[in-house]
């Protein structure tokens, strides 16, 4: 019989009573070192392994174990500079999750469901926009445009309007004269544009105007442009479900780093010279 057959054969009989143990238990032994239920429970949870059945648990047990004793066996056989390189990498992973376990259980308790509902309650204007829904005709100007090449793309924005104002489809107009091709295929519509989302100067014009109203060609850093208002200005307010994980995500964000900052104030250290 040859020592894997060996190993599975004790193992099988020792999990045969592993049911009927209390969590800290011995289970097994592996080269003279003790291993209990409780230390490979916390192994399946880490894992995030869902046992089935008895008959489950024991293979994974048997895997477990196997692992177990190989890893032993092997850290013998390793050179300083090998040793040195894992306790390295175990201390640094072991920090990294003493820090994410302890902010894992803190932070589900600092920021719960309601909080998150009152922070929502508290600012509803942060969650709120106004928006308005234009449609325009743009004359691009590009840098190092002569004055005189600037006052020739002016003069085709007035011919634009002129023929807006003389009764022309605005859909029409745009299609015929706007440069920028992608909203003239629609007619010039740009959609909703919220108030603050856009430059200053175009925002300002937009939401000073009132619906079915048409814009003489103003100057913004794009160039000149023609504008209608399709409908008025609304306030529209985003719901709870469409925001509460941004709202989790930044409380939970500046309920950590004040509980860094305060764990901080516990800190010593000195650099010896």
């Amino acid at each position: 019989m040859n020592k894997r057959l060996v190993i599975w054969v004790v193992l099988t009989f020792v999990l045969t009573a592993c049911t009927a143990v209390d969590d800290g238990d011995v289970i097994a032994t592996v080269n003279g070192s003790d291993v209990t239920a409780k230390e490979f429970d916390a192994y399946l949870a880490f894992k995030r392994i869902k046992v089935r059945d008895d008959k489950h648990r024991k293979v994974l047990l048997n895997q477990y174990l196997e692992r177990e004793a190989l890893s032993r066996v092997i850290e013998n056989k390793l050179d300083e500079k090998s040793r040195l390189l894992v306790d390295a990498e175990l201390a640094d992973f072991r920090k990294q999750m003493i820090v994410n376990r302890y902010f894992e259980r803190f932070l589900n308790d600092a920021v719960t469901e309601q909080k998150v509902q009152n922070y929502y309650a508290s600012n509803g204007e942060r969650y709120s926009d106004t928006k308005v829904h234009v449609a325009h005709i743009l004359f691009r100007l590009k840098k190092g445009m002569s004055e005189a090449e600037r006052k020739a793309k002016l003069t085709i924005a007035m011919e634009a309007y002129s023929k807006l104002n003389a009764g022309e489809v605005f859909a029409k107009v745009a299609d015929d004269y706007s440069e920028d091709r992608i909203s003239a295929k629609k007619g010039g519509d740009l959609g909703w544009l919220k108030e603050g989302a856009i430059e200053a100067g175009f925002s300002t014009k937009i939401f000073g105007m009132k619906q079915g109203e048409i814009s003489e060609p103003f100057e913004t850093s794009f160039g000149y442009h023609i504008v209608t208002v399709l409908d008025e200005p609304k306030t529209v307010t985003r719901s709870f479900e469409s925001v509460k994980g941004d709202i989790r995500y930044q409380l939970r964000q500046e309920v950590k780093q004040a509980e860094i900052d305060s764990l901080g104030s516990a800190i010593e250290i000195r650099m010896k010279q």
